[in-house]
């Protein structure tokens, strides 16, 4: 009989966050539009949350020898996480629809039985408008908790809040 690893660890991988170069996607001479992605992991009293583990994944552009579609990088003591990637395009949702350009993001940290998920969608993407997903949230205050922003030089930002007032969106996955 199998042994279950239990669903709130990452199992025997945590060293791969003190390797930098699991946050860097573009390692391998990834070609395209490069951005950065950084965040601030918060708790529900708005407290960074420095021992969390953030991992990325894109399904624009595929993954292959130069791009591997998936990083994933610890917070610093401030909460901050960073990632290097390419900038996704839109990719097909569910029958004839359109997903905007986002980035998935699954946030593991002390506390949680299981990580949470969520999205970074890109502010002023005119596909955000008829993204399935982000039509699903009724409320506007909420649905901004996805958006990322601009922050300098092809750098986006989007913080993420766990719970409270200004919790960010999480996806039952």
């Amino acid at each position: 009989m199998a042994t279950a690893t239990a669903s709130q660890t990452i199992g025997p991988f945590w060293h791969l966050l003190e390797d930098k170069d699991w946050a860097d996607l573009t390692r391998f001479g990834a070609t395209g539009e490069r951005i950065t992605l950084i965040g601030r992991v918060q708790d529900g009293a708005g407290a960074p949350v420095a021992d969390a583990c953030v991992e990325i994944w894109q399904a624009d552009p595929p993954a292959d020898d130069t791009f591997p579609g998936f990083g994933r990088c610890g917070t610093d003591q401030n909460g901050m996480f960073r990632f290097a990637t390419l900038k996704p395009g839109p990719v097909p949702g569910r029958g004839n629809a359109t997903q905007a350009p986002h980035i998935a993001i699954q946030v593991f940290a002390r506390g949680l039985l299981r990580g949470l998920v969520t999205r970074a969608y890109f502010e002023g993407e005119s596909l955000n408008e008829t993204d399935p997903l982000l039509t699903a949230i009724d409320s506007p205050a909420r649905r901004k908790t996805l958006i990322a922003r601009p922050a300098g030089e092809a750098t986006w930002r989007l913080d993420i809040r766990l719970q409270g007032g200004d919790e960010t969106v999480f996806l039952d996955v």
